[in-house]
Protein backbone atom coordinates (compact mmCIF):
# COMPACT_ATOMS: atom_id res chain seq x y z
CA UNK A 1 0.00 0.00 0.00
CA UNK A 2 1.43 3.35 -1.05
CA UNK A 3 1.65 5.87 1.77
CA UNK A 4 2.52 9.53 1.43
CA UNK A 5 3.85 11.61 4.33
CA UNK A 6 4.53 15.32 4.70
CA UNK A 7 6.89 16.33 7.50
CA UNK A 8 7.42 19.99 8.31
CA UNK A 9 10.54 21.23 10.01
CA UNK A 10 12.19 18.16 8.48
CA UNK A 11 15.70 19.53 8.15
CA UNK A 12 16.96 18.86 11.67
CA UNK A 13 16.14 17.32 15.04
CA UNK A 14 12.78 15.67 15.60
CA UNK A 15 11.55 16.46 12.09
CA UNK A 16 14.58 14.89 10.42
CA UNK A 17 14.39 11.83 12.69
CA UNK A 18 10.69 11.48 11.90
CA UNK A 19 11.30 11.69 8.15
CA UNK A 20 14.00 9.03 8.34
CA UNK A 21 11.76 6.80 10.46
CA UNK A 22 8.73 7.13 8.17
CA UNK A 23 10.93 6.34 5.17
CA UNK A 24 10.72 2.67 6.11
CA UNK A 25 6.94 2.58 5.68
CA UNK A 26 6.19 5.38 3.21
CA UNK A 27 6.71 5.40 -0.54
CA UNK A 28 6.50 9.18 -0.93
CA UNK A 29 7.87 11.75 1.50
CA UNK A 30 7.71 15.52 1.32
CA UNK A 31 10.28 17.32 3.44
CA UNK A 32 9.29 20.89 4.26
CA UNK A 33 11.34 23.61 5.90
CA UNK A 34 13.03 26.94 5.33
CA UNK A 35 16.55 25.67 4.61
CA UNK A 36 16.78 23.68 1.40
CA UNK A 37 20.33 22.49 2.12
CA UNK A 38 19.31 20.85 5.41
CA UNK A 39 16.32 19.21 3.74
CA UNK A 40 18.52 17.91 0.90
CA UNK A 41 20.82 16.25 3.44
CA UNK A 42 17.88 14.42 5.01
CA UNK A 43 16.62 13.42 1.55
CA UNK A 44 20.00 11.84 0.86
CA UNK A 45 19.78 9.87 4.10
CA UNK A 46 16.31 8.67 3.14
CA UNK A 47 17.65 7.45 -0.20
CA UNK A 48 20.01 5.17 1.74
CA UNK A 49 17.21 3.91 3.99
CA UNK A 50 14.68 3.27 1.23
CA UNK A 51 16.09 3.62 -2.29
CA UNK A 52 12.61 3.13 -3.74
CA UNK A 53 11.08 6.05 -1.87
CA UNK A 54 10.24 9.22 -3.77
CA UNK A 55 11.39 12.22 -1.74
CA UNK A 56 10.44 15.82 -2.48
CA UNK A 57 12.13 18.82 -0.89
CA UNK A 58 10.05 21.97 -0.47
CA UNK A 59 11.51 25.16 0.98
CA UNK A 60 8.54 27.02 2.47
CA UNK A 61 8.03 29.69 5.12
CA UNK A 62 4.99 28.22 6.85
CA UNK A 63 4.24 31.48 8.65
CA UNK A 64 3.56 33.19 5.32
CA UNK A 65 0.03 32.78 3.98
CA UNK A 66 1.01 33.22 0.34
CA UNK A 67 3.85 30.71 0.67
CA UNK A 68 1.56 28.14 2.29
CA UNK A 69 -1.05 28.65 -0.43
CA UNK A 70 1.65 28.05 -3.05
CA UNK A 71 2.78 24.89 -1.27
CA UNK A 72 -0.81 23.63 -1.06
CA UNK A 73 -1.22 24.18 -4.81
CA UNK A 74 1.96 22.16 -5.42
CA UNK A 75 0.65 19.35 -3.23
CA UNK A 76 -2.67 19.28 -5.08
CA UNK A 77 -0.91 19.08 -8.44
CA UNK A 78 1.86 16.68 -7.44
CA UNK A 79 0.38 14.22 -4.94
CA UNK A 80 -2.73 12.07 -5.20
CA UNK A 81 -3.36 12.37 -1.46
CA UNK A 82 -1.69 12.81 1.94
CA UNK A 83 -1.79 9.89 4.34
CA UNK A 84 0.33 11.45 7.09
CA UNK A 85 0.83 15.11 7.98
CA UNK A 86 3.42 15.71 10.69
CA UNK A 87 3.38 19.33 11.85
CA UNK A 88 6.77 19.67 13.48
CA UNK A 89 7.97 23.11 12.33
CA UNK A 90 8.37 25.64 15.11
CA UNK A 91 10.61 28.39 16.41
CA UNK A 92 12.17 29.65 19.60
CA UNK A 93 10.82 32.62 21.53
CA UNK A 94 12.82 35.83 21.07
CA UNK A 95 14.17 37.42 24.24
CA UNK A 96 12.14 40.20 25.77
CA UNK A 97 13.99 43.51 25.53
CA UNK A 98 11.52 45.61 27.49
CA UNK A 99 8.48 47.74 26.84
CA UNK A 100 4.91 46.88 25.93
CA UNK A 101 5.58 47.03 22.18
CA UNK A 102 8.29 44.43 22.61
CA UNK A 103 5.87 42.23 24.55
CA UNK A 104 3.44 42.49 21.65
CA UNK A 105 6.13 41.75 19.06
CA UNK A 106 7.53 38.74 20.92
CA UNK A 107 4.10 37.21 21.44
CA UNK A 108 3.04 37.75 17.83
CA UNK A 109 6.28 36.32 16.46
CA UNK A 110 6.15 33.30 18.76
CA UNK A 111 2.50 32.53 18.13
CA UNK A 112 2.99 32.82 14.38
CA UNK A 113 6.03 30.55 14.42
CA UNK A 114 4.60 27.85 16.68
CA UNK A 115 0.82 28.03 16.37
CA UNK A 116 -0.20 29.77 13.17
CA UNK A 117 2.34 27.86 11.09
CA UNK A 118 0.57 24.64 12.11
CA UNK A 119 -2.91 26.06 11.61
CA UNK A 120 -2.11 27.50 8.18
CA UNK A 121 -0.44 24.30 6.97
CA UNK A 122 -3.17 22.01 8.24
CA UNK A 123 -6.09 24.07 7.00
CA UNK A 124 -4.47 24.45 3.58
CA UNK A 125 -3.99 20.69 3.22
CA UNK A 126 -7.10 19.26 4.90
CA UNK A 127 -8.91 18.51 1.66
CA UNK A 128 -5.92 16.47 0.45
CA UNK A 129 -5.72 14.20 3.50
CA UNK A 130 -6.85 10.61 2.92
CA UNK A 131 -10.35 9.72 4.04
CA UNK A 132 -10.60 7.42 5.83
CA UNK A 133 -7.24 6.63 7.36
CA UNK A 134 -5.51 10.02 7.33
CA UNK A 135 -3.22 10.91 10.21
CA UNK A 136 -2.39 14.37 11.55
CA UNK A 137 0.35 14.50 14.18
CA UNK A 138 1.32 17.81 15.78
CA UNK A 139 4.54 18.23 17.72
CA UNK A 140 3.82 20.24 20.85
CA UNK A 141 5.91 20.51 24.00
CA UNK A 142 5.92 19.60 27.67
CA UNK A 143 6.15 23.38 28.13
CA UNK A 144 2.40 23.47 27.51
CA UNK A 145 1.88 21.68 30.82
CA UNK A 146 4.80 22.80 32.93
CA UNK A 147 6.05 26.03 31.39
CA UNK A 148 9.73 26.48 30.66
CA UNK A 149 10.38 30.16 31.24
CA UNK A 150 9.25 31.11 27.72
CA UNK A 151 5.69 32.19 28.38
CA UNK A 152 4.60 32.91 24.80
CA UNK A 153 6.15 29.64 23.57
CA UNK A 154 4.37 27.65 26.29
CA UNK A 155 1.07 29.32 25.43
CA UNK A 156 1.49 28.60 21.73
CA UNK A 157 2.17 24.94 22.39
CA UNK A 158 -0.81 24.72 24.76
CA UNK A 159 -3.04 26.18 22.05
CA UNK A 160 -1.95 23.39 19.71
CA UNK A 161 -3.53 20.87 22.06
CA UNK A 162 -6.87 22.65 21.87
CA UNK A 163 -6.55 22.91 18.09
CA UNK A 164 -5.95 19.16 17.89
CA UNK A 165 -9.12 18.45 19.87
CA UNK A 166 -11.09 20.71 17.54
CA UNK A 167 -9.64 18.92 14.51
CA UNK A 168 -10.59 15.60 16.06
CA UNK A 169 -14.22 16.70 16.28
CA UNK A 170 -14.39 18.06 12.74
CA UNK A 171 -12.25 15.47 10.97
CA UNK A 172 -13.15 12.36 12.96
CA UNK A 173 -16.29 11.74 10.87
CA UNK A 174 -14.02 11.71 7.81
CA UNK A 175 -11.89 8.97 9.36
CA UNK A 176 -8.93 11.26 10.10
CA UNK A 177 -7.19 11.13 13.47
CA UNK A 178 -5.32 14.03 15.05
CA UNK A 179 -2.97 13.84 17.99
CA UNK A 180 -0.23 15.86 19.67
CA UNK A 181 3.13 14.53 20.76
CA UNK A 182 4.54 16.66 23.59
CA UNK A 183 8.28 16.02 23.89
CA UNK A 184 10.17 16.75 27.05
CA UNK A 185 13.75 17.98 27.16
CA UNK A 186 15.29 16.73 23.90
CA UNK A 187 18.96 17.61 23.87
CA UNK A 188 19.90 17.06 20.22
CA UNK A 189 17.60 19.68 18.69
CA UNK A 190 18.37 23.19 17.50
CA UNK A 191 16.08 24.54 20.21
CA UNK A 192 18.63 23.25 22.72
CA UNK A 193 22.09 22.95 21.16
CA UNK A 194 24.12 26.05 22.02
CA UNK A 195 21.17 27.64 23.81
CA UNK A 196 21.13 25.82 27.17
CA UNK A 197 23.69 26.51 29.89
CA UNK A 198 25.22 23.63 31.80
CA UNK A 199 23.39 24.81 34.92
CA UNK A 200 20.05 24.79 33.11
CA UNK A 201 20.84 21.39 31.58
CA UNK A 202 21.49 19.89 35.00
CA UNK A 203 18.34 21.51 36.38
CA UNK A 204 16.23 19.98 33.63
CA UNK A 205 17.81 16.54 34.02
CA UNK A 206 17.20 16.60 37.77
CA UNK A 207 13.45 16.83 37.13
CA UNK A 208 13.33 13.82 34.77
CA UNK A 209 12.60 10.46 36.39
CA UNK A 210 14.73 8.46 33.94
CA UNK A 211 17.67 10.76 34.64
CA UNK A 212 18.51 11.91 31.12
CA UNK A 213 17.32 13.96 28.18
CA UNK A 214 15.55 12.46 25.20
CA UNK A 215 17.06 12.14 21.75
CA UNK A 216 15.04 13.03 18.66
CA UNK A 217 14.69 9.42 17.57
CA UNK A 218 12.74 8.58 20.72
CA UNK A 219 10.18 11.27 19.90
CA UNK A 220 10.07 10.14 16.27
CA UNK A 221 9.17 6.64 17.46
CA UNK A 222 6.07 8.00 19.18
CA UNK A 223 5.12 10.00 16.10
CA UNK A 224 5.56 6.89 13.95
CA UNK A 225 3.07 4.98 16.09
CA UNK A 226 0.44 7.73 15.97
CA UNK A 227 0.87 7.89 12.19
CA UNK A 228 0.47 4.14 11.80
CA UNK A 229 -2.62 2.04 11.04
CA UNK A 230 -2.24 0.62 14.55
CA UNK A 231 -3.26 3.97 16.05
CA UNK A 232 -6.61 4.04 14.25
CA UNK A 233 -8.59 4.48 17.50
CA UNK A 234 -6.28 7.07 19.09
CA UNK A 235 -7.42 10.62 18.40
CA UNK A 236 -7.68 13.94 20.18
CA UNK A 237 -4.90 12.97 22.57
CA UNK A 238 -1.72 14.62 23.79
CA UNK A 239 0.93 11.95 24.24
CA UNK A 240 3.61 13.29 26.54
CA UNK A 241 7.09 11.81 26.06
CA UNK A 242 9.09 13.51 28.79
CA UNK A 243 10.86 10.76 30.73
CA UNK A 244 8.68 11.14 33.79
CA UNK A 245 8.64 14.89 34.43
CA UNK A 246 4.95 14.43 35.28
CA UNK A 247 5.96 12.39 38.34
CA UNK A 248 8.38 14.48 40.39
CA UNK A 249 9.60 13.03 43.65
Amino acid sequence: MTRTAIVTGAGTGIGAATARTLASSCDVLVLVGRRAEKLANVAAEIADINPDAITHVQSVDLTDVTAVEGFADWVKQSLPNIDILVNNAGSTQPRFQGGLQDVSDVWETTLRGNLMSVVLTTEALLDQISTPGGRIVIVGSFAAQFGNGSIAYSAAKAALQTYAVSLTRTQGPRGITCNVVAPGYTADTELVIGRISQERHEQLISAIAVGRAAVSQEIANVIEFLASPGASFVSGQTVTANGGVMFPG
